[in-house]
């Protein structure tokens, strides 16, 4: 349920500050927002896999520390990178 390595290459690049930025907290939050997209996918039809489950949930709570980082250090790059990723907030 990991992303490919293609998929993953053309979000680095869409996110990405400079080039070989692969850290970065946009780059690492839209990683984990694609990460969590394929896996509620997965549990439209695997309604009792538990153990995907919790790792879903810490994935969405690693996501949540992340975005509250950014909001709080450069409030103008969260507000773009939540309407880009399609985020609530």
């Amino acid at each position: 349920m990991a992303l490919f390595t293609y998929q993953k290459e053309q979000v680095i690049k869409k996110f990405q500050r400079k080039t070989m930025d692969t850290g970065s907290s946009e780059v690492q939050i839209a990683l984990l927002t694609y990460r969590i997209r394929e896996l509620t996918e997965h549990f439209k039809t695997h309604k009792k896999d538990e153990h995907s489950r919790m790792g879903l949930v810490k994935l969405v709570n690693r996501r949540k520390r992340l975005l509250t980082y950014l909001r709080e250090t450069n409030h103008e790059t969260y507000t773009t990178l939540i309407g880009e990723l399609g985020l609530r907030k």
